[in-house]
């Protein structure tokens, strides 16, 4: 006989329209990849459960891709409500992939959005009340429209463009099997850059 998990159940199987035992917020989030991967941006909109505007706020990752963007405004949105002290709260995304891998009908496979969606559970079942739909995409225009201003006021750039970089010459020493740069290098976090090496000719004075 199989076992009965009664918060997995109130997790994956809850169907939308159900109620919990008291009021609960909304949150509608949205993830953003220009390129995917690509620039990329998450959004939260935080509202009370009478439909008002609690808050909405969007943040620059980076370049990752849409799916990664979109478990980052989930855990957001989950990190926002336990910030306000929020115990009830059902969260909107017009990702079908994200809403359908947290109520346990899709596995997930990707090795990069393992982690988040460990994470994005592991807070979800510390509230009194969770629920996950999936929205239609005109439905989530207030995230989406976030997102993208996120996107659009990162650090002044043109985001949609590709980003050339000029070359970077540097010294560098060898220890331990790895090339060790004797001056910081102004690179993001994760850049994958082609390495030349050219050996340094010493004179011996001796």
């Amino acid at each position: 006989m199989k076992s009965f998990n009664k918060n997995s159940a109130r997790l994956f199987h809850e169907p939308a329209t159900s109620t919990a035992s008291g009021p609960v917020h909304v949150a509608q989030i949205d993830g953003a990849a220009r390129g995917n991967p690509g620039p990329a941006a998450y959004a939260v909109v935080l509202r009370t459960p009478d439909g008002e505007r609690v808050e909405s706020f969007g943040k620059y990752i980076g370049r990752a891709t849409n799916n990664v963007a979109e478990y980052f405004g989930l855990i957001a949105a989950l990190d926002a409500a336990e910030a306000r002290g929020i115990h009830r709260l059902r969260v909107q995304s017009d990702s079908e992939l994200l809403v359908r891998q947290m109520q346990g009908h899709y596995k997930v496979r990707s090795a990069d959005l393992r982690p988040l969606h460990e994470r994005a559970m592991k807070a979800s079942k510390t509230l009194e009340h969770f629920a996950i739909e999936h929205i239609p995409r005109e439905r989530n225009s207030d995230a989406d429209a976030v997102a993208n201003a996120a996107l659009d006021s990162t650090a002044g750039r043109n985001l949609t463009a590709p980003v050339v970089a000029k070359p970077i010459r540097t010294r560098a020493r060898y220890e331990g099997g790895a090339l060790i740069p004797t001056a910081p290098l102004e690179l993001a976090e994760g850049a994958e850059v082609i390495v030349t090496v050219e050996p340094i000719r010493r004179t011996n004075l001796s």
